[in-house]
C-alpha cells in the first residue's frame, strides 16, 4: 500500500490521491498536521530524509515560509530545518509519496509512476 503524506485541504494532495486510486493503487492518506499532533512527524521526517535531502522537503514557496522571521529563514542547515518543519508541518513540500522503496516529494502528479 502506498502512503501519501500531505494536508487534507491541499488540492495537489487530493489530486495525487485520486490519480493513484484511479490507476488501481491502494493509498493511505496521512495528514501531516495530525501526524505532528500524534507525535509521529519526527519518525516520518527521518524516513523521508533517508531518501531525499532536507532541502527537497522544505517548501520555500509556501505561505508559512513567507510568514517566518528573516532570522528563522537564514543560514539553514538540516538541524534547524527539521526543527522548523516540526514546528510548522505545512513547510513540507507536498505531496510526499512513500512507495515502500522510494520517497517522491512535491513532484507534479502527472510525473509520478502510476
Amino acid at each position: 500500500m502506498l502512503k501519501l503524506y500531505g494536508l487534507s485541504n491541499c488540492d495537489r494532495c487530493r489530486r495525487a490521491r485520486h490519480r493513484l486510486e484511479a490507476s488501481g493503487q491502494k493509498v493511505e492518506m496521512i495528514d501531516l498536521r495530525r501526524l505532528a499532533d500524534q507525535g509521529g512527524l519526527e519518525e516520518a521526517l527521518q524516513h523521508f530524509m533517508a531518501h531525499v535531502d532536507w532541502s527537497t522537503l522544505l517548501n520555500r514557496r509556501s505561505t508559512t515560509w513567507r510568514g517566518l522571521d528573516d532570522a528563522e529563514r537564514l543560514d539553514l542547515d538540516q538541524t534547524r530545518a527539521v526543527a522548523l518543519i516540526k514546528a510548522h508541518p505545512s513547510l513540507i513540500q507536498r505531496p510526499v509519496l512513500d512507495t515502500g522503496t522510494q520517497v517522491l516529494v512535491g513532484k507534479a502528479v502527472d510525473d509520478w509512476p502510476a
